[in-house]
Order: structure tokens, then sequence, then C-alpha cells
């Protein structure tokens, strides 16, 4: 498996600034290696997360979701993979544990075409470990090597932190995005995830340098989820995200030092 910049990597760089400009600059604080095998997989992500939410007929959204599952099934089997600017470069980046583990994403996706609130909070981190969770362990093992006891709390600090940073957008498309949306549920999911991501960081050392690189998203998360945690207002409201300032040097540290 090996990635280069030529078109189709180029144009899955061009998707993430466009619609997940926070994991662009993480990539592109990233060796230029690693952003030639992360970008085709965060190209996926948006495809497949958006695929819900494009159009209010649940068939064609199944229909879209599917079509991902298939191309995951060709490069699960190792033989041709069809033709597409995000599905070949992803093919190039992606093993079998790997596709396995995206298809996992994709079923998990399906509950935003219901659009149904989760039934409790535990639904709600385990819907995340699925989104979330794996995309960062597909991520990771296609750098380094990296334990589970940091893929896991890292991925769902990550996945808590976009959530709720997602909520304003979530309810304006018709999504009950938390089971319980009062103030004290929400500080107690912050605070969960303020949690996993000391668990994440105790296990820093597991995780080796190139890995590291796929950590990178989550240099905003102690910022966001604290500031749940302190105004719970903030979330509903749109205003969770730091100063561009004060991010963006966040950032440059963590690149440098290799301390996500």
């Amino acid at each position: 498996m090996s990635a280069g910049f030529d078109a189709d990597v180029t144009a899955c760089a061009d998707l993430v600034a466009r619609a997940d400009p926070a994991r662009f600059r993480a990539t592109m604080a990233a060796p230029v290696a690693a952003r030639g095998r992360l970008f085709p997989l965060y190209a996926f992500n948006i495809e497949v997360a958006r695929a819900p939410w494009v159009t209010k007929e649940p068939m064609i959204a199944e229909m879209r979701l599917q079509w991902w599952r298939d191309v995951l099934a060709e490069i699960a089997e190792g033989g041709a993979v069809r033709r597409h600017e995000v599905a070949t470069p992803l093919a190039a980046v992606l093993d079998a544990t790997g596709a396995r583990l995206l298809d996992a994403l994709i079923e998990a996706r399906r509950v935003d075409i219901e659009r149904a609130p989760f039934e409790d909070e535990a639904a709600l981190w385990a819907y995340l470990d699925a989104t979330s969770g794996n995309l960062m362990r597909v991520a990771a093992r296609g750098l380094g090597a990296a334990d589970e006891a940091a893929l896991r709390p890292a991925g769902l600090a990550l996945g808590m932190a976009n959530w709720l940073r997602a909520i304003p957008a979530l309810e304006a498309a018709g999504r009950a995005p938390l089971p319980d949306g009062q103030p004290q549920a929400v500080q107690r999911l912050a605070n969960e995830g303020l949690a996993y991501l000391r668990a994440a960081r105790a296990r820093r050392r597991a995780v080796t340098r190139p890995a590291g690189a796929a950590f990178l998203p989550l240099w905003e998360v102690r910022a966001v989820l604290a500031r749940a945690a302190r105004d719970p207002g903030a979330v509903a409201q749109g205003r969770l995200d730091p100063p561009p300032a004060r991010s963006g040097a966040a950032l440059a540290w963590r690149a440098i030092t290799g301390r996500w």
C-alpha cells in the first residue's frame, strides 16, 4: 500500500479543506508522507457522513451508503476497485482490516438516516466509538503502531467534541442529537469526554511518533469540551470554537513536539 500526491489525493485534500477544515489543518501539520495517507481516509469520512443529509429520501441515503460499503468490500477482497476520485486513493492506503473497520463506521451512520434520538448516553458513546473511533483506528494503523488503550479514548474524546460542536447544525437538519439536552446532561457528557482525553494522553507513550499524526485532530478537544462543561449553553449557541490565534498556536506546538 502506497500513496502519493497525485490528482486524486489532491482532490481529496480539497474536499477535506472545504468540508472538514479542522482535520485539514491537523493533516497539514502532519509529515508530508502522512498527509498522502490521511486525506483519502478523511475524504471518505466526509462522503459517508454527509450521505444521510443530502437527501430527505431514506432509500436514496441507504443507496449512497451501500455504494461505499461495496467499495470497501472490493478493497477487502483485494481485487479491482471502481474508479472514483476518493475510492481509488482510498484503496491505495487501506487493507482488509481497515476496510472492515470503516464498514462498521458506515453501519453506524445508518442511524443518521432515521434521525431518531439516541436511546441513552451509552448509545451515543457507542455511535461515537464506531464513527470517530474507527476513523482514528484506521488512520493510526496506516501510519504506525498505536495501542487501543490510547486509540479508543482518543476517538471518543474527539467524537464528543465534534458532536457538541455540530449540535446547532444537527438540530437545524431535524436531528435530535442528544438523549438529554438539559444543561446538566451536556455538562456530564463534556466532562466524560475530558476524562477520555486524559486517559488517551496517559497512554501517549504507547503511540509511535508516525502514528501520532492521526492524533493531531485532538488539538482543540480540551478547549472545546472544557468550554461545554463550564458553559453548557454555549453548545446550542455554537460558541465552542476556541479563538483562532490560540488554536493555531496550539496546533503548531503539538505538531512540533508530537505531544498531541
